[in-house]
């Protein structure tokens, strides 16, 4: 992508400033691999696809979320589920064991809590929630 296609998809966050990071957290891994293979190779069409997909999914976990359904009910964990399938979609084989580990850093790194928070305050701890709540009624 060009960088003014980038500031038109992304606005202000440029995913390069945080790359160096991700890799030391996680290079070397097999999702990892997957991610830099997949995502290299998508155009401004599969990002705008790509965003289009996970805002609609937190714009559907921020209305549960205010409409006071618990994040450990089923409509949560339906959606925790289609995140999941999300990711794996367009990132990486996303297993249970990944996805929880995804949904605590969402709680525990400030910068996604406020990133994920903007939606709707709170959200990251549904979200976490939800996706403990999916990965234990998946895996016994």
């Amino acid at each position: 992508m060009t960088p003014e296609e980038r500031v038109e998809l992304f606005g202000d966050f440029n995913p390069d400033d945080y790359a160096a990071e991700a890799e030391q957290r996680w290079g070397g891994t097999d999702a990892w691999t997957q991610s830099q293979r997949r995502m290299s190779s998508y155009g401004k069409q599969d990002w705008q696809q790509f965003t289009t997909a996970f805002g609609d999914l937190s714009n559907r976990m921020a209305d549960l979320l205010r409409s006071g359904a618990p994040a450990t009910g089923e409509p949560a964990m339906e959606l925790a589920e289609e995140h999941r399938r999300l990711l794996t979609r367009w990132c990486y084989d996303c297993t249970y064991e990944i996805h929880r580990g995804l949904g605590e850093m969402y709680v525990a790194d400030p910068r996604f809590t406020a990133t994920i928070d903007r939606a709707a305050p709170g959200l990251a701890v549904f979200m976490r929630d939800a996706i403990l709540a999916n990965a234990d009624r998946a895996t016994p």
